[in-house]
């Protein structure tokens, strides 16, 4: 006897819409996280980025709200199979903090109040690919997405785009973060499904 009952196909999608190997099409937007939600007044907020050398560039809340905005609408991918398609948001993009910027190096590991980390090439964060974001669907983005600031890179899995992100520092050889320590991919594109080490 099979496990699978005659006639069950999972999650149905619609003709129309594409979506990258494996995922389903959600309304929601579930809340995944690797710990407890931190609380980050906006006050004592603060984003960095420091190069290999050590300079160190730094924004505090009303630095971040001073500068340029963008509102990009994205589809959002998460490794555990859901994807929604298009979200709206409100941040800066990463080419705007990064154009004070001199660096070498290819690779950033991106830190988060909470501890979490993850690694991404720096590449994947410039030319238009990514934000720091702070307003979702026209409100202040909520905590448990990533409030007060979270990065949005939307090309990537989810998991690469860290909640409560306070700073990244530039690397010239590449160092895994939290998920890609216990075995998920380096990279995370959906639409190769490089979910886990090996994909």
């Amino acid at each position: 006897m099979g496990i699978v009952s005659r006639g069950f196909h999972g999650r149905a999608r619609p003709a129309d819409v594409k979506l990258p190997p494996g995922q389903y099409l959600t309304e929601d937007f579930p809340v995944l996280s690797a710990g407890p939600t931190p609380s980050i007044a906006r006050e004592d907020w603060e984003f960095t980025i420091t190069t290999e050398s050590g300079t160190r560039h730094r924004w505090s809340w009303s630095d971040l709200l001073a500068l340029p905005s963008e509102r990009p609408t994205v589809d959002l991918h998460c490794v555990t199979k859901w994807s929604k398609l298009g979200t709206g948001w409100q941040g800066v993009a990463l080419d705007t903090l990064f154009a004070g910027v001199e660096t070498a190096a290819d690779f950033v590991l991106v830190h988060s109040y909470g501890g979490y980390t993850t690694n991404l090439p720096l590449e994947d964060l410039l030319d238009g690919r990514a934000w720091i974001t702070y307003q979702y669907e026209g409100e202040d983005l909520a905590p448990v997405h990533g409030g007060p600031a979270r990065l949005l890179v939307p090309h990537l899995y989810l998991w690469k785009s860290a909640k409560w992100v306070r700073g990244m520092r530039l690397l010239t050889e590449d160092e895994p973060g939290f998920w890609e320590n216990i075995g998920y991919h380096d990279y995370g594109d959906p639409w190769r499904e490089q979910r886990y080490q090996g994909d």
